[in-house]
């Protein structure tokens, strides 16, 4: 059994309904990897350590920031005495007119909201500040905090620019890896590259019973995110593409295997073979036997 990945709400992480931010002296400190519905970026200050989002690992050191894309499953432990801080928000707080759904903030333009650059970047590039940039960084962020925890009118306006001074900051300081990746269409590779281990999982796991929890924990992704991009990529549900390749699969092996039909059958994930031929007519129009006997005769 895969172990489960908890999502965590911004109610779980925030005092605010929109927007949070903690330090190492406040924040829980979560060990596993894990997922949430908001946007992360953490300003690490002192101590070096490793980021883990989606598949890739990428260091995070004195000056670096991670940004964290909702439902992207990531883990940032922290060494002894590390500093950092910790912002969630949401993408209301951040671009109030940016109406999208949260898992198709890769398609947004970047040209309509450039402070996203990071986030969808962030499995390419290291993000890093120094001398004044981060002096600048670390000052937006106590800011941030100080003006949070107040909460009086207007405290949002100044939390927000606050927080797009910090990511415009960084959008500059990184201005030219950013423009070469955007060229690079960094985005779509990153959702073939997921696609592609979620198949693995599936070829490697056809004659289990397959989940589609098993198969993003596989591939590093939300559930949700998992269906929401099988259906943008392919047009498909989870289901129709593992009984597709289990179909495939099924014909590979009565075309070119002398293998019983119930073997072939358990063997494309079927326990029972009534079911399997009901299944493999609804698809090709055949018969498996019937299937066999053409492809012999060919």
């Amino acid at each position: 059994m895969t172990r489960a990945i908890r999502t965590y709400t911004l109610a779980d992480r925030a005092a605010g309904p929109d927007f949070g931010i903690r330090d190492e002296n406040s924040v829980t400190r979560i060990a596993e990897a894990h997922r949430h519905e908001y946007f992360q970026v953490q300003l690490n200050l002192a101590g070096r350590t490793e980021q883990y989002i989606a598949a890739t690992v990428r260091p995070l050191g004195p000056g670096g920031l991670s940004f964290v894309l909702p439902y992207r499953v990531h883990r940032v432990p922290h060494p002894p005495r590390s500093k950092f801080y910790v912002l969630s928000f949401n993408l209301k707080f951040l671009r109030p007119e940016l109406d999208v759904d949260p898992l198709d903030l890769e398609e947004v333009p970047l040209a309509q909201a450039p402070e996203l650059a990071p986030f969808l970047f962030q499995e390419y590039l290291d993000f890093r500040l120094a001398g004044t940039d981060l002096a600048l960084a670390r000052d937006a962020c106590r800011r941030m905090a100080e003006e949070n925890a107040r909460r009086r009118y207007g405290s949002a306006e100044l939390v927000r620019g606050y927080l797009l001074l910090l990511l415009g900051t960084v959008c500059r300081r990184h201005e030219r890896g950013i423009a070469r990746l955007a060229a690079g269409q960094a985005q779509r590779t990153s959702r073939r590259d997921a696609l592609a281990r979620v198949m693995r999982h599936v070829r490697e796991h056809l004659g289990r019973r397959l989940q589609l929890a098993d198969a993003a924990a596989a591939a590093d992704l939300s559930p949700n995110y998992l269906a929401h991009l099988i259906k943008k990529e392919t047009g498909k549900t989870f289901v129709d593409l593992v009984t597709e390749r289990r179909m495939a699969k099924a014909r590979e092996l009565l075309a070119h295997t002398t293998r019983r039909i119930g073997e072939i059958a358990a063997t494309v994930g079927f326990e029972d073979e009534a079911y399997f031929a009901r299944r493999f007519r609804q698809c090709y129009g055949v018969a498996p036997r019937q299937f066999r006997a053409q492809a012999v005769a060919r």
